[in-house]
């Protein structure tokens, strides 16, 4: 049983890689930086998939300092996606 990543809630993924650099953003509720909607359960799962990996790598409490590059390019692939992390 895994706890991370363990909702029940589909997800569509994207890779960055694939995103339209030109979004529709016709509907004025799409976020241009997010125009499939991505949840942010369901976005950047590469980087969220190597944090997680260093956190359970890591001694209990050392996990912020031993991680801190997969937090800081996880949070960096969150914000590209329009979210506030």
């Amino acid at each position: 049983m895994s706890l991370l990543g363990s909702s029940s809630e589909s997800c569509e993924i994207t890779p960055v890689s694939s995103r339209s650099a030109t979004p529709d953003t016709s509907n004025a509720n799409v976020n241009p930086l997010n125009p499939q909607g991505l949840k942010p359960c369901c976005a950047c799962p590469e980087t969220k998939s190597k944090r997680d990996d260093c956190f359970l790598k890591s001694a209990p409490g050392e996990g912020d300092v031993n991680c801190r590059e997969f937090i800081e390019a996880h949070k960096a692939c969150m914000r590209g996606y329009g979210f506030k992390v």
